[in-house]
């Protein structure tokens, strides 16, 4: 995500957070140059790439994905000798984002509030959530008109019998920290699952990633499907369900139905559950 950062007219008396993900590099830019030798994070080592400092810019890539919990202290000082602190922490404090957890992919960092740069780095940060705003309106428009939305509710909800679907199979994949149970259905021209998650972990929580259904495990075949979950984070003994629908033109590769795969993955980057969707659940 590409956001602005205002400092006030003090802005040592205030620590910002930015926020980062492993193996993802962010970047901070400043309306002035960078002093490297006064610009430190504060125990780095085995968390992050060594600090890249040059002009106006600094460059933080941490190794891997912070605790839930961490946060290490960045200190930025400019030519001016401006001191200016930040906090690298995690994507998932929704206490401080106040909505959809995100990674800081560019900070705009501004000393002049009220400079050209800042004001004009602003609108466009302004337009730029206008239209992602518009076009998740518009996505959940379509959703709202999907039938594949509508069986995936419907499945979320254990409603199975008000939906087309035969339950096909049912197994327990074995995790240590996580109790599953993965219910597969067959349909006239579709395919569906049904994940039941139950976190079985004693502190941490665990956190939704992301799901996608390939053809062969790799991006660029990666199929449209419909979704339902009714959260992206598990505390210690929750649980939660995640309920996904395919239409048969997924499983079209030139002419002939293939096997699929789900792919659910948790908050660290790490493959949480694989579900093989076969192709014959299709039924014509």
């Amino acid at each position: 995500m590409l956001r602005t950062l205002k400092l006030s007219e003090h802005p040592s008396t205030a620590t910002h957070n930015i926020h980062v993900s492993g193996q993802v590099v962010t970047v901070l830019r400043f309306d002035q140059e960078v002093d490297p030798t006064k610009t430190k994070l504060l125990g780095w080592e085995g968390r992050f790439e060594p600090l890249l400092v040059g002009s106006k810019k600094v460059v933080i890539e941490p190794l891997r994905n912070l605790g839930r919990d961490e946060g290490v202290p960045l200190l930025v000082t400019l030519v001016d000798g401006t001191e200016i602190p930040f906090l690298v922490r995690p994507p998932w404090d929704k206490q401080d984002l106040g909505w959809t957890p995100f990674t800081d992919h560019q900070v705009n960092v501004f000393k002049d509030p009220d400079s050209y740069n800042a004001v004009l780095s602003s609108l466009n940060d302004a337009l730029q959530r206008e239209s992602e705003l518009r076009d998740e309106n518009e996505r959940l428009k379509r959703e709202e008109q999907s039938i594949d939305h509508a069986y995936a509710t419907l499945l979320f909800k254990g409603d199975v019998k008000k939906t087309p679907f035969r339950r096909q199979a049912v197994y327990r994949p074995k995790n240590d920290d996580m109790a599953m149970v993965v219910e597969i259905f067959s349909g006239p021209r579709k395919a569906a699952v049904l994940v039941h998650l139950t976190n079985t972990g004693d502190t941490a929580p665990w956190t939704f990633e992301g799901a996608y259904v390939t053809r062969d495990f790799t991006s660029n075949t990666e199929k449209p499907f419909a979704l339902r979950m009714d959260q992206t984070e598990l505390a210690p003994g929750q649980s939660g369900k995640i309920a996904v629908v395919v239409d048969e033109s997924a499983f079209d590769h030139e002419g002939k139905l293939v096997d699929l795969s789900l792919l659910i993955f948790r908050g660290d980057g790490l493959l949480q559950v694989a579900v093989t969707m076969d192709h014959t659940l299709i039924r014509q």
